[in-house]
C-alpha cells in the first residue's frame, strides 16, 4: 500500500529552512515513508501518537493514519530542538 505524505505547514517552512545538502537527504527518507511508514529505526513517541525518524542529527517527527493511507510530517528539525512543545 503506498500513503499519501502531506506536510503541515510549519513543517513545510522547517524543511525549507534547513540547509540544501540535508533537505534533499530528508525528502527522500520522507519520499520513502510513503512506501513504508514504519522503516527499521523508527520510533513511536511516549505520550503522543506521533513517530519519529532519524536522519543524522535531525528528526522527523509525523503521524500515521493507516484509515486513510496518510502521512503527516508534524515537524522536523535538528534534535536539540525538534522535541520542544510536543
Amino acid at each position: 500500500m503506498i500513503y499519501e505524505v502531506r506536510f503541515r505547514p510549519r513543517a513545510a517552512k522547517q524543511l525549507q529552512g534547513l540547509p540544501k545538502n540535508v533537505r534533499t537527504t530528508i525528502a527522500r527518507v520522507i519520499d520513502a515513508l510513503a512506501e513504508n511508514p514504519r522503516p527499521q529505526g523508527a520510533v513511536a513517541l511516549k505520550g503522543t501518537e506521533f513517530m519519529r525518524v532519524r536522519v543524522r542529527e535531525y528528526r522527523i517527527v509525523y503521524e500515521i493514519q493507516d484509515d486513510v493511507l496518510l502521512v503527516l510530517v508534524v515537524r522536523l528539525g535538528h534534535r536539540r530542538d525538534v522535541y520542544r512543545g510536543l
